[in-house]
């Protein structure tokens, strides 16, 4: 059974689960597994995994319009190092105060390779769900778009130091309270933006027109892709840049603007099917968690 198709089944057992998040009255669940072979690359520190492992989680809680409380992780590696397993838990912590949250621990276990499962509990009253787009609005993302598959070829040119930096993204959290009052719909982009709205897509039943030239690239990208071919794939299939996707009425735009504290970019409009870019269909394809 292959991923798209285990969490489908897995949304029919438990409706709750259908969002980056789970909602239980107003307290906000996410938590994510990652792993050595297909999440931290040769020339990660360990500082940038415990960032990066609980950014994911606080991600999908800034998804949701959340605020962050706390997150906890388990740690399981070959042998533990003492310096090493602080450095995780520098990186774990200052993710959290980054969003205003606090990271309280979490649990110790041996694995034949480095393995994280972090969690993360938020709050909010009013989430904002990624099956409420309306066609007619518009589509948009924060920030830019690319810079995790930048930093994957820079880990494999051995620019370890600019690699890590590029992987120590900023949770959208504060984005995501600002934009949820406005917002009809809203995922972030850890699987890529391409799936992301075949994702949104499915959840709204409705359809996306994306305009390529309109799409936020990472400096980064332009300085490490040779071909337009490339740019595409870093920016649009790679995923794992932990960007919000998210649907608003045009009206609202300007209104959002202000309020967000990062910038915000039209990439499109709300359809009533089918999901295209410049006229031709966005193939639904993008980070897959596996082998």
């Amino acid at each position: 059974m292959e991923e798209d198709e285990a969490l489908a089944a897995i949304y029919e057992w438990l409706p709750k689960a259908g969002d980056d998040a789970a909602v239980v009255d107003e307290l906000i669940f996410a938590t994510d597994m990652l792993h050595e072979r297909t999440d931290f690359p040769e020339g990660m520190t360990q500082y940038t995994a415990g960032w990066r492992a609980v950014g994911a989680s606080l991600s999908d809680i800034a998804a949701m319009g959340a605020e962050a409380t706390a997150a906890i992780a388990v740690y399981a590696a070959p042998q533990f190092e003492p310096d090493e397993l602080h450095s995780f838990i520098e990186g774990a912590r200052d993710v959290c105060e980054l969003t205003d949250s606090q990271y309280v621990g979490g649990d110790l276990d041996q694995h034949e390779e480095l393995t994280v499962v972090s969690s993360v509990i938020g709050y909010t009253d009013t989430p904002t769900l990624r099956s409420t787009a309306s066609p007619g609005d518009a589509v948009a993302v924060t920030g830019t778009l690319g810079r995790t598959g930048a930093a994957l070829r820079l880990f494999e040119q051995g620019a370890h130091e600019q690699a890590n930096a590029l992987f120590q993204f900023e949770p959208r959290v504060t984005a995501g309270q600002a934009l949820a009052p406005y917002a009809s719909a809203m995922m972030d982009s850890s699987d890529g933006l391409a799936r992301s709205l075949h994702q949104l897509a499915d959840a709204s039943d409705c359809g996306f027109v994306i305009d390529w030239d309109q799409i936020p690239l990472d400096n980064t990208v332009r300085e490490t892709a040779v071909t337009d071919a490339e740019e595409r794939e870093l920016g649009v299939y790679t995923g794992e840049d932990f960007e919000l996707v998210f649907t608003i009425p045009h009206n609202q735009i300007d209104t959002v603007r202000d309020a967000c504290s990062v910038p915000i970019t039209i990439i499109g409009d709300v359809t009533d099917h089918g999901v295209m870019i410049d006229d031709q269909p966005l193939p639904n394809r993008g980070f897959t968690h596996g082998y």
